[in-house]
């Protein structure tokens, strides 16, 4: 008997022994195809002998110093590579163990930015339905799926959440998808003057929205009409790129596709590519500069921050990514994988939108084409194609709540930078017949 607090009480699950490239083993010697690098995260693949080895030199060296005495030498150069590939005015990176921890530093530096300023009054958070922030009490007050915040309500900060920009669904008839990105952008201004101005301190959101709506990307415009509201009411911007970011969508940083500059930006899951749990947030010199001329002092902390073996991965992974010359290829392998998939699914009468950027694809799923009506919920019919697919060997990232966190279903693909076209193709192989067999 097992005394591990699983995700699910009823789950069943095979022990992952080890792992090559894009696959991972389980101990009773079956192979998985990680469609979807876990959660976004293993963006290198497994084993990766310099990744490890960094770990291992690091390990040899120091494994931990409190960030209250000591900084060390690979959070200092992790800090200076970000930052020299980093959009704007990023200047400084808090570095945190996960995403979570990433969104919830991002929301309480900027709060703490405007009592500095001397604007107490600013405290109210914007953010969009349908996004995901993390999981603890600040990020789930943030995220606006109504599935995973329903039972937790109570205990949420109050944030306001406007319209996502969700093109397939949202976008009117005669309408363009600039014009449409203009119209879903203006909605941040509408918020603004409903609750005062002088009350927002922020505006979050995801630059291709991952979990809950299955690599939603923005419409064309979106994010450069963001930007000029909140220059124009003088509110921070805070990017969340925990999922998208990294490479994923083929560029390191998410949001240089939509040439926008956020003043906070957060951080994690391919940063450490699962070989180190990591996650960091990046602010702007004006943000720092602020705190420094201030109380000097960030009024936040977690034991492990800037741990040192967790940076030294980061180090290593972020690093191969750019010598390594990965993010060309992640643009190419993200275009074949779209090509493929709109080969084996665009006409599909229950594929209703494929979309994404690089190596982060969705599939939208629907009950009807045509009229773009969901399944019913109680169907479960994401869950029913993760378990199919994982049967076939496969690990990709359905989802379910995708349109109003109750209706509609998605799967995500986010494989390893690494896959080979070989590999692609018996991915989307594997998931045609998890798809066959769920919806025949």
């Amino acid at each position: 008997m097992s005394h591990v607090f699983p995700r699910h009480s009823k789950a069943h699950l095979p022990t992952a022994i080890g792992g090559e490239g894009v696959w991972l083993f389980d101990s009773n010697g079956k192979r998985y195809l990680d469609g979807s690098g876990g959660a976004a995260v293993s963006c290198l693949g497994h084993g990766d002998p310099q990744i490890t080895q960094a770990i291992k030199d690091q390990l040899d060296k120091l494994a931990f110093a409190h960030t209250g005495f000591l900084t060390s030498e690979p959070a200092e150069a992790l800090a200076d590579l970000l930052i020299a590939h980093a959009p704007g005015d990023l200047d400084r990176v808090y570095f945190v163990s996960g995403g979570s921890e990433a969104t919830e530093a991002a929301i309480k530096l900027a709060r703490q930015y405007w009592v500095e300023k001397g604007q107490p009054q600013r405290a109210r958070l914007i953010a969009r339905r349908q996004s995901y922030h993390g999981n603890t009490i600040g990020a789930l007050s943030a995220g606006g799926n109504e599935w995973r915040r329903q039972q937790f309500g109570p205990l949420l900060l109050d944030v306001s959440h406007i319209a996502p920009c969700y093109d397939y669904r949202d976008r009117r008839d005669g309408e363009s998808p600039e014009e449409y990105g203009l119209r879903a952008a203006n909605a941040l201004r509408d918020e603004i003057e409903r609750v005062g101005p002088e009350t927002v301190m922020a505006f979050m959101a995801e630059p291709v929205v991952g979990a809950t709506a299955g690599a939603l990307p923005p419409a064309p415009g979106y994010f450069r009409r963001i930007r000029e509201i909140c220059d124009e009411y003088g509110i921070l911007l805070i990017l969340d790129e925990v999922m998208c970011g990294m490479g994923r969508t083929g560029t390191l940083f998410a949001c240089e596709q939509d040439g926008v500059d956020p003043d906070i930006l957060c951080i994690a899951k391919g940063l450490g590519a699962g070989y180190q749990p990591i996650g960091a947030m990046l602010c702007s010199k004006a943000i720092y500069d602020t705190i420094a001329a201030g109380s000097g002092f960030f009024q936040h902390g977690h034991t492990y921050i800037g741990h040192p073996v967790a940076t030294a991965a980061g180090l290593a992974v972020v690093s191969a990514i750019l010598d390594r010359g990965l993010l060309p290829q992640v643009q190419a392998k993200g275009e074949a994988l779209q090509a493929a998939l709109q080969a084996r699914f665009g006409q599909h009468p229950h594929v209703g939108d494929i979309r994404g950027r690089g190596l982060f694809r969705g599939i939208e799923l629907v009950a009807d084409r045509d009229s773009k009506a969901p399944f019913d919920p109680s169907r479960g019919v994401a869950g029913k194609i993760k378990a199919a697919a994982f049967a076939e060997g496969l690990i990709c990232y359905p989802m379910a709540g995708t349109i109003d966190g109750r209706q509609g279903d998605h799967i995500l693909l986010a494989p390893p930078f690494i896959i080979s076209d070989a590999e692609m193709g018996m991915l989307v192989d594997r998931l045609e017949r998890a798809i066959g067999a769920v919806l025949g």
